[in-house]
């Protein structure tokens, strides 16, 4: 577990170790290879991965929500899902593997799922009810979150590496619009095609409905231990 100095993380560490200090306790985390990190004082960018994802939620909360008032299950159900829904990593090297690990994986144990809802983004606020008001701040919300997302993970190999980083068996995010909430379309690269500059511009990629050829700057790459 990897978290910063706040006061409420420490204290948590603390009343853990006062209130379950026992021999037991102490074997079954150390098999399970479970370790509290906390990174060095007044040093966020240690943290750089979650801060930056913290920082996107923030901002689309501030424009999505504005002054309305939400319930707390209203709050978490409906925007902790959006990012919950996020893949982090692919949870095999199998090519015919198309499920990736996200957050909700930790808290549920599978994918999040959602009911299909009418698109409420055009409508007038005066005329929905509470819950039609809440679905369309969702789907308000979930127009911008994966754009940043996919791109912050576009980023991380732009400026680190070169396009050749998507290779064949890669998993990758194929980045599509007007997608419902909690919909990533993943798909496997099953071969890349290099220019006569040997630079990779292209891709084919098979997905749950075929195999289709895509340009690698629609390609969002997983990372993976291995790359």
């Amino acid at each position: 577990m990897y978290s910063d100095n706040g006061t409420n993380f420490v204290g948590a560490q603390r009343e853990i170790h006062h209130i379950l200090d026992s021999e037991k306790f102490q074997t079954s985390i150390a098999q399970e290879g479970i370790k509290w990190h906390f990174q060095p004082p007044s040093a966020p960018n240690f943290g750089g991965l979650w801060e930056s994802s913290v920082k996107l939620v923030k901002a689309h909360l501030k424009r999505v929500i504005g002054q309305s008032c939400l319930t707390i299950i209203e709050f978490i159900t409906q925007i902790e899902a959006c990012v919950n829904s996020g893949p982090i990593t692919p949870m095999s090297e199998e090519p015919s593997d198309l499920v990736a690990l996200t957050p909700a994986h930790f808290l549920i144990g599978s994918v999040l799922t959602d009911l299909p809802e009418p698109n409420l983004l055009d409508i007038s606020q005066n005329q929905l009810n509470q819950w039609q008001h809440v679905q369309q701040m969702k789907q308000h919300f979930w127009a911008h979150w994966p754009k940043d997302y996919l791109s912050y993970l576009q980023q991380c190999y732009k400026w680190q590496s070169n396009s050749s980083a998507i290779q064949p068996g890669s998993m990758v995010v194929v980045k599509e619009g007007n997608l419902p909430p909690f919909k990533w379309p993943l798909a496997r690269v099953t071969a890349i095609h290099p220019g006569r500059d040997n630079c990779v511009r292209v891709a084919t990629v098979k997905t749950t409905n075929g195999e289709f050829k895509r340009p690698v700057n629609k390609l969002c790459l997983l990372p993976f231990p291995n790359n």
